[in-house]
């Protein structure tokens, strides 16, 4: 039954990170075929922006080697098709097959940074300007992640502060939005408000804004809900709850985008997501990996049927 709450907005924007964040880790290979129908049905579902995949080494990140293979298979699929590029070889590939949605990855604590890019966080911001410069002068739309904007495993609690110094060094790069990442899923409501009042204090719009929680400790969706009565209105979730983050171990899987758009039909908030045809494509895939989605909207909804 929907019965909306006061202050929430009237639609959000599901980011769909499935077919990127999701496979990345998994341990076997999965068929690029696969992967192209995984995309096909999950904007058959009616999200509006799926990741597909990303530009980078295949050595660091061997699920996505095939990138060159994939995303040309997925030019008839309607809807943004956003891909993450970490330097200025990795645009190369991706605008030579014409991707225009692009983003980068950063992240909010040292150690992080070192571990992922291995870089210091200054150093990885100079890595970003000439992709993000480029990438904008082609007119491509460029998303800054950030990880680590609440907790990190080596580090612990992280400043707010701190995370608000590098979303705005991100925005000075030039990025036209930017993702919030709870990589290993510590956040909580209060805790998701205040860092995105200190960012509105700091003269970062939270239109500008997108969060990215993980289910780590059973929090992504009430800090979703608090970042909705902030006015957000993107929010990443992964389909059937798949993936994490290969550079940290603690971090589970994504938000489920099924248990997302549950909360938020009941909310009456629009996303533009059929649930059932969302569903089972989570069930499609995951009988392709053999083993059930942890999405508990999806085990709710399959076993019913």
């Amino acid at each position: 039954m929907n019965v909306p709450a006061p202050g929430l907005p009237a639609r959000v924007r599901i980011h769909e990170v499935g077919a990127r964040d999701g496979l990345q880790n998994e341990k076997t290979a999965v068929p690029t075929q696969v992967k192209a129908e995984f995309v096909h049905r999950l904007a058959a579902a009616g999200l509006s922006t799926i990741e597909a995949t990303s530009f980078v080494h295949p050595k660091w990140v061997p699920q996505l080697a095939d990138a060159e293979q994939l995303f040309p298979l997925l030019a008839d699929v309607d809807a943004a098709l956003p891909v993450l590029v970490p330097n200025e070889r990795g645009l190369d590939r991706a605008l030579a097959l014409g991707a225009t949605r692009i983003a980068v990855f950063g992240s909010a604590t040292e150690t992080f940074a070192s571990r992922n890019l291995n870089r210091t966080v200054a150093e990885s911001l100079a890595m970003f300007e000439p992709v993000v410069a480029r990438a904008r002068q082609g007119g491509a739309h460029v998303r800054g992640y950030l990880s680590m904007c609440f907790g990190d495993p080596w580090e612990g609690a992280v400043p707010v502060h701190q995370v608000v110094s590098v979303a705005k060094a991100l925005l000075d790069l030039g990025c036209d939005e930017l993702s919030l990442g709870d990589t290993i899923g510590v956040a909580t409501p209060g805790h998701v408000q205040a860092l995105l009042s200190a960012l509105n204090e700091a003269g970062v719009p939270t239109d500008r804004v997108g969060v990215h929680f993980h289910d780590t400790y059973g929090q992504a969706l009430s800090n979703t809900l608090a970042a909705l009565q902030h006015g957000v209105t993107t929010v990443d979730a992964s389909a059937g709850g798949l993936g994490g983050c290969p550079y940290a171990k603690s971090a589970t899987g994504n938000l489920a985008t099924e248990d997302l758009v549950w909360m938020l039909d009941g909310l009456g908030i629009e996303t533009g997501v059929d649930l059932a045809a969302l569903t089972a494509t989570s069930v499609w895939m995951a009988e392709r990996l053999g083993r059930p989605s942890p999405s508990r909207t999806v085990r709710a909804l399959s076993h019913k049927e």
